[in-house]
């Protein structure tokens, strides 16, 4: 693995970090909790410096870029807690269309996220249900007039400020007869009803009733949602393992500021060994998270097989960012959880982050069934069947 930046990515590094500077304060992240859009101005400068488009395709106008690319911007929205829609749609919806999608979808749906001027999101999990293709139960009946759609998505991010939802549905009783729609959000029978987050961030569920979708709005071939989805977020992992080692580093870097300015017995708290050795446990922490992502992004650009290290990259990363917010909370004392002061804001979304887009327990199954199964008979079940 090459260790050394391109001056591209620098650049990206750079133009990423300026532009949160300015429009991705804690003043901005606290004022878009709870926002039934969430969409501050840092979305628009995105859209103008093409940030929206980095895994459209340069036949679609986007900057079709690697995945190293993506983690270094990650990192550095990661540090600020840019509230943006950009994963689930830049990233997510973006990486299923320019895979599966029609040439009419790429041409005009991919075109409009990548210029910023369409939010696509996924519509993926189901109350009590998990991560795995068994957790998409929610039916699509053929009928016709095409799909017809009744059941309940919830953790939909952003689902307001979306005009399209990208929808996994199951199309038949094989583990894996899974279909991906595109459902307009002012579709009738679709309601949206904001929730409330660990993180205050912009969640949505989503009621569909009798919902029709037009055959057209499918995202690839029949009963294929399922690897198309399962592909794209192997990928998306690595840049969420990116962003919380970016927010890790970034609360280490406020602990040790206030460490050094809190006083007690007549010296900065910093100076006492036992939160010095913290402070160095989680730096060491942060480093391995930072460098885990970015084995994973580049192994994905090599064309390596990442199915062991994307989900460790993610498991790492939001363990990293969990263990390190928690030392900041220890650091601060009583007043880190108080909501002046920033720390908390880290924490609350470092945990969130853990549960999302796939959790410990998911991740874990993954991970053994690499480690475990690799080039032998299953000894253990298959996490994408069960």
């Amino acid at each position: 693995m090459d260790l050394k930046f391109t001056d591209e990515q620098n650049m990206f590094r750079d133009m990423t970090r300026d532009l949160c500077r300015d429009y991705s304060t804690m003043a901005v992240v606290r004022k878009m909790e709870n926002d039934p859009l969430g969409i501050p101005e840092l979305w628009g400068q995105m859209q103008q410096t093409g940030l929206t488009g980095v895994l459209v395709p340069e036949d679609f106008g986007g900057m079709g870029l690697g995945m190293v690319d993506c983690a270094v911007i990650y990192e550095e929205l990661g540090r600020t807690l840019a509230p943006t829609p950009h994963f689930s749609s830049s990233v997510m919806s973006a990486l299923v269309l320019a895979k599966a999608g029609s040439p009419a979808q790429q041409k005009e749906v991919l075109t409009a996220i990548g210029s910023g001027e369409m939010i696509v999101v996924p519509a993926w999990m189901e109350p009590d249900n998990g991560y795995g293709p068994n957790g998409v139960q929610m039916r699509a009946t053929q009928s016709a007039e095409g799909y017809r759609l009744n059941g309940i998505k919830r953790h939909v991010f952003y689902g307001k400020a979306a005009q399209k939802l990208l929808v996994l549905v199951r199309t038949g009783d094989g583990a894996q007869d899974i279909d991906l729609l595109l459902v307009d959000t002012n579709a009738p029978g679709v309601v949206l009803d904001q929730q409330m987050s660990m993180a205050y961030d912009t969640q949505y569920r989503v009621t569909f009733k009798d919902v029709v979708v037009p055959v057209a709005n499918r995202v690839g071939a029949e009963k294929s949602g399922w690897k198309t989805w399962n592909e794209a977020m192997y990928k998306g992992a690595i840049l969420l393992a990116a962003y919380a080692a970016g927010g890790a580093k970034r609360a280490l870097e406020i602990t040790v500021d206030y460490s050094k300015e809190r006083q007690q017995f007549d010296k900065p708290i910093g100076a006492f060994q036992a939160l010095a050795h913290d402070m160095a446990d989680a730096s060491a922490t942060v480093d391995g998270a930072r460098m885990m992502a970015l084995e994973a992004a580049w192994a994905s650009d090599a064309g390596k097989d990442i199915a062991r290290l994307s989900p460790m990259a993610k498991q790492f990363g939001c363990r990293a960012f969990r263990e390190v917010t928690h030392m900041a909370q220890q650091v601060h004392g009583g007043i880190g959880f108080t909501l002046d002061y920033d720390i908390q804001l880290f924490y609350r979304r470092a945990k969130q982050l853990q549960l999302n887009w796939w959790d410990k327990s998911y991740l874990d199954e993954l991970i053994a069934a690499d480690i475990l199964d690799r080039d032998l008979p299953r000894t253990i079940p298959d996490p994408f069947t069960v």
